[in-house]
């Protein structure tokens, strides 16, 4: 057996105090003259011996509590494995939760700030020649070394609140990446966190063998907490001075009901919009708001909320692209249809361009959100490999097939782009039996249907063999669900595959009251929709409209004073812009080539951090397999004893304590109880 502090042994001394008490006893009789004994009624006689014991009894009671209570200050301990070997040097590393959830409050502060403290506490249960990682949710290259007791504490102070958080396996295996580097070494990983239940992912956490891993957990006072969960519109496509529907959902984070949450809604720094809504325990509520007079050009928005103390989460940034023209290509080798050309120039928005399949300047294919594909005879292998490419970055391809030559070329395309592929041609009249209104493309067209609708009859037309593994939609049906016209899923875009051409000799699908609605609503679905906005930390790169550069040129991401030059990579497409970690603030930037604005791009803190409910020790015991991890739950009290207790084996000091108290008890009952039998005396 060891002490901690042997130094508290000479209060050993102590026990003098009873023995001097019980062996020299200083009280002197006194002798008291009595005139006449008739006046003593009793006289109660103890013998000697009763008188000796009950007085060693006391005695010993005395000195065993006070040696007890002088060990368990010296805290006596059992030394373990590790005590043992004291030789070998202790690496230590520390990770300080910086996440906005340490914003939070509990009866010690800020519990970043006492998160800190922890970690001071924890260095001074080392010795001097022990080295430190210091580890944040920034994962930054300067924590990626072993630091002195001094440099630590430096680092220590710079340490700040932060958009990242990081998982709890994510953590430890850069804990153990660093700790690895030294093999010979006592290695110990401390994770300093309110421990928040987004911390788990979800799956067991495995540790190398050993590293220690000891928790310490921050308790923070509850408290309520509101935050803008999203934001969306109901259309993708936004069109100069039509109206826009923005749907707005706001999360209630508490175990309360929140009967008023006031938002606001700005674009471009106008007030467009103000709501309040009612929101049950741990739900979410949306609302929606229209506003209009929105002109061409990028636009940035932003929601905003009032709910302090957790305020990180009460804006959210948007921002979109309002379109004054939708470019459309037409691939047709014999010229602009008739149909498509009445259909789209009746309304200026849209522009309809032609081009055959011999003279298409692939590299443009990215800048049309819709590209119709329309009675050609014969498809090359290098047009079907472009328009594959295109859809699965996002395009949205129409093909209206040519019922006058073989299929071999639409087989070609078909196979390259996942969709049924055809059969044969067919001349015979059929007509369509089945319309699916469900589909995207027939919203809000028809607030009734006629029970004897009339639909559309095809005269001659492909027929397609069902493949079992196409994302197939049906929109307009044969009987036997054979397919009229059909969307398909690609990659991240869309096929709509028809069976007829674009000819009345084909079908009356030009001249039937579907085909408008088909055509406008399909090509307003092909807008690409900007992504409204990002998470800090979470996506890595964007994605635009391709830009070309010069040699000389570059791209550059602004917001106000901040200034970053991403990296690049070209698809058929688009561009993707990588950011990496560069962003650190939320807000909107601005993708600038020189002065000319090629997008605008927002960026939303992570929402993962709102909500405030935590894990609890046995939920964070659980968390490991095979795997024994020490959990420290520090109140007032510093965890530098606690942590010295750990390191040094079986603590026993509080047995002392306990039994300290127990001889101090029995002292009392002693003293209270303990009657000798005593003889009455009649004078």
């Amino acid at each position: 057996m060891k002490f901690l502090f042997p130094g508290f042994l000479f209060a050993l001394s102590a026990v003098l105090i009873p023995v001097i008490i019980h062996f020299f006893n200083f009280r002197r009789y006194k002798k008291v003259y009595f005139s006449n004994v008739r006046f003593l009624k009793d006289i109660q006689q103890q013998t000697t011996s009763f008188r000796k014991l009950k007085n060693y009894l006391l005695l010993a009671l005395r000195i065993l509590a006070i040696v007890f209570l002088v060990l368990a200050f010296a805290k006596p301990y059992i030394p373990s494995g590790t005590d043992q070997l004291s030789n070998q040097q202790d690496v230590v590393s520390i990770f300080v939760d910086n996440s906005y959830s340490m914003e939070a409050v509990s009866t010690e502060g800020r519990l970043l700030d006492e998160a800190k403290r922890r970690a001071r506490e924890i260095i001074s249960a080392y010795d001097p020649n022990t080295r430190f990682q210091l580890l944040t949710n920034d994962f930054q290259g300067k924590h990626q070394r072993l630091l002195y007791r001094e440099e630590f504490l430096e680092a220590l102070e710079e340490v700040e609140v932060g958009p990242l958080n990081r998982n709890l396996g994510q953590v430890i295996s850069r804990q153990e990446e660093m700790l690895g580097s030294e093999p010979h070494a006592t290695k110990t990983a401390y994770i300093i966190s309110d421990f928040q239940k987004n911390l788990h992912s979800g799956q067991k956490l495995k540790t190398t063998s050993g590293t220690a891993i000891r928790l310490v957990q921050l308790k923070a006072n509850p408290q309520p907490n509101i935050s803008v969960d999203s934001v969306w519109f109901s259309s993708p496509a936004h069109k100069v001075g039509e109206t826009e529907q923005l749907i707005i959902s706001l999360r209630n984070n508490s175990d309360q009901p929140v009967t008023s949450a006031s938002y606001k809604v700005m674009i471009d720094d106008e007030q467009k919009a103000l709501g309040s809504m009612s929101i049950a325990v741990r739900g979410t509520t949306k609302d929606t708001v229209s506003f209009s007079g929105l002109s061409a050009g990028w636009k940035k928005g932003e929601i905003s909320l009032k709910d302090y103390p957790i305020v990180f989460d009460d804006k959210s940034y948007f921002s979109f692209y309002v379109e004054q023209q939708m470019s459309i290509l037409e691939i047709d080798d014999q010229g602009p249809n008739k149909y498509l050309k009445a259909l789209y120039q009746s309304d200026p928005f849209f522009n309809l361009s032609n081009s055959s399949s011999g003279n298409i300047n692939y590299s443009s294919l990215g800048n049309y959100p819709l590209i119709i594909l329309n009675n050609l005879s014969t498809i090359p292998s290098g047009l079907a490999q472009q328009l594959s490419a295109y859809v699965k970055e996002g395009g949205t391809l129409m093909v209206f097939p040519s019922v006058t030559a073989d299929v071999s070329g639409l087989q070609t395309l078909t196979a390259s782009l996942g969709t049924d592929r055809p059969i044969e041609i067919l001349s015979q009249e059929q007509r369509v039996t089945a319309i699916n209104l469900q589909h995207k493309v027939f919203k809000g067209v028809f607030e009734k249907l006629p029970r004897n609708i009339n639909l559309p009859v095809a005269k001659k037309y492909v027929r397609y063999g069902q493949g079992g593994r196409t994302s197939r939609q049906e929109i307009l049906s044969f009987p036997g669900r054979g397919n009229f016209l059909s969307e398909y899923r690609t990659g991240k875009g869309s096929v709509y595959l028809s069976a007829v051409a674009l000819e009345e000799e084909s079908a009356n699908l030009v001249r039937h009251s579907v085909f408008v609605p088909l055509m406008f609503q399909s090509a307003f679905l092909s807008l690409r929709e900007h992504r409204l906005s990002y998470t800090i930390g979470k996506d890595q790169f964007l994605e635009s409209t391709p830009v070309s550069l010069s040699a000389n040129q570059t791209l550059v991401l602004k917001k106000e004073n901040f200034e970053a030059i991403p990296d690049l990579r070209q698809t058929e497409s688009l561009t993707r812009i990588f950011i990496a970690d560069q962003v650190k603030e939320a807000g909107i930037y601005d993708l600038l080539k020189g002065n000319q604005l090629i997008a605008r791009y927002a960026f939303n803190d992570n929402r993962s951090e709102s909500d405030m409910s935590y894990l609890s020790e046995k939920d964070l015991e659980g968390l490991f397999t095979n795997t024994k991890v020490k959990i420290f739950t520090p109140g007032k009290e510093s965890v530098s004893d606690a942590i010295k207790a750990v390191n040094k084996g079986v603590q026993l000091w509080k047995l002392c304590l306990i039994l300290a108290l127990i001889f101090l008890a029995l002292e009392i009952l002693l003293l209270r109880f303990y009657k000798p039998a005593k003889t009455a005396i009649q004078v």
